[in-house]
């Protein structure tokens, strides 16, 4: 019973050990994202030389069983392991050197009364050849960090414990036995390549260690050392890792984005040059125009010659192709003869045909149109006009059936 309370008193110690880590690494930020949250694998898979380890160490080795009372004896411990993951790895050693207990009877290991003690020490040599599966807790919870300081390492293992006499008064003794147990390893980083081990491993096989007959004897090994890491070290998550195919594509994309970019930038540099031009020649365009309006608008004939606009024989009203003749003539000249006061309309016959009656009649009629056009239809002034009548006696008779408009 006491052996069994002792050793679950060494797993209790390892518990507390494993729980108080992980809220150390949770400070750490190096494996978390832009958001703060812990990041894991997956990871790409290392050489096969990659990743191993190789460990020595030192210190105490307590035995226990129910009839013995437990006494230190000295530990070594060497060992070589090789990281499968960032979290699980495999490791094979040595462990043993002495034990030691004591007891009220002698034994196959100690027949020498210890007077001062009452006791019997009972003093052998042991190994443990043993296979061990780790799990590193820091990394599966805290997510893989390389400089990680501390990394907290619970680990099964299982072999052969064979014991051996060692005290100068022991008999000859041999015995092997199967055991098994948990570890504590913890790590702490000291460079890329050295480790600081802390192992704590506790350890169950048969009671006949000691030439005892039957029952289940413990035992707790807690040994200091170093661990040395050969190989590569660290681990590539697989989000971060790109072929380098892949990277040379990339490169070259880059470069010629970056051509692209400078291409863009000289043709936005000349596009501005041109808007620039349009701009300025825009503007001359406009100044030019502003030009010709001003020339246009105080541009002002001087003199206007008079026009004839003719009439079929006998008719007082013009034909299509005449009244065409007086809306050209009069939409050129208009704009022109500002402050002109005078119209001047002369209706006029031919003397060769018709009384001079019928005559007088026609140049009358023929000029009261005309006035009446300028008037209705161009929005000339009616009392600027001056009506004359003229009745041509020479020269072509069509020349004679006319009205003439003047502007004094």
């Amino acid at each position: 019973m006491k052996t069994v309370k002792l050793f679950f008193g060494a797993l209790a110690l390892a518990a507390v050990s494993m729980i108080a880590a992980p809220s150390a690494f949770a400070q750490e930020d190096g494996n978390r994202d832009e958001n703060g949250k812990i990041v894991r694998g997956p990871y790409l898979t290392n050489q096969f030389g990659d990743n191993w380890f190789v460990g020595v160490g030192g210190g105490i080795n307590l035995f226990m069983d129910g009839g013995y009372k437990t006494a230190v004896g000295g530990a070594l411990d060497v060992n070589a392991g090789k990281w499968i993951t960032p979290a699980i790895g495999l490791r094979a050693g040595y462990s043993g050197l002495t034990g030691a207990e004591w007891s009220e009877n002698s034994s196959a290991l100690g027949l020498t009364l210890n007077e001062g003690k009452d006791m019997f020490k009972q003093k052998f040599g042991f190994a443990y050849l043993h296979a061990d599966v780790l799990w590193n807790i820091s990394h599966a919870i805290g997510g893989y960090k390389e400089t990680r300081l501390w990394n907290v390492i619970p680990y099964g293992h299982t072999g052969f414990l064979m014991t051996y006499d060692r005290g100068d008064d022991a008999q000859n003794f041999l015995d092997r036995e199967f055991a098994m147990g948990l570890g504590l390893l913890n790590n702490i980083r000291l460079c890329d390549k050295v480790d600081l081990t802390l192992d704590l491993r506790g350890i169950l096989t048969g009671g006949r260690h000691h030439a005892a007959t039957g029952g289940v004897a413990g035992a707790i090994q807690m040994t200091v050392g170093a661990s040395v890491n050969l190989g590569k070290t660290n681990w590539t998550r697989a989000a971060n890792w790109h072929n380098p195919s892949d990277v040379d594509a990339l490169a070259a994309a880059a470069a010629s984005a970056a051509a692209l970019t400078a291409a863009n930038a000289a043709l936005a540099d000349e596009k501005a040059e041109l808007e620039k031009k349009n701009a300025e020649l825009a503007q001359a365009n406009d100044e030019l125009q502003k030009a010709l309006e001003d020339a246009k608008a105080n541009a002002g004939l001087t003199e206007v010659g008079p026009a004839a606009f003719y009439f079929e024989i006998g008719q007082t009203t013009l034909s299509d192709k005449e009244l065409a003749h007086l809306d050209f003539y009069l939409s050129n000249v208009l704009p022109y003869v500002k402050g002109k006061s005078v119209t001047v309309i002369t209706g006029s016959a031919d003397k060769k045909t018709g009384s001079s009656r019928r005559n007088q009649y026609l140049c009358q009629k023929r000029a009261q149109y005309l006035q009446n056009l300028l008037s209705e239809k161009y929005g000339i002034d009616a009392s600027s006009f001056e009506v004359r009548t003229n009745i041509v006696a020479e020269g072509d008779a069509a020349l004679g059936r006319a009205v003439v408009i003047s502007f004094e």
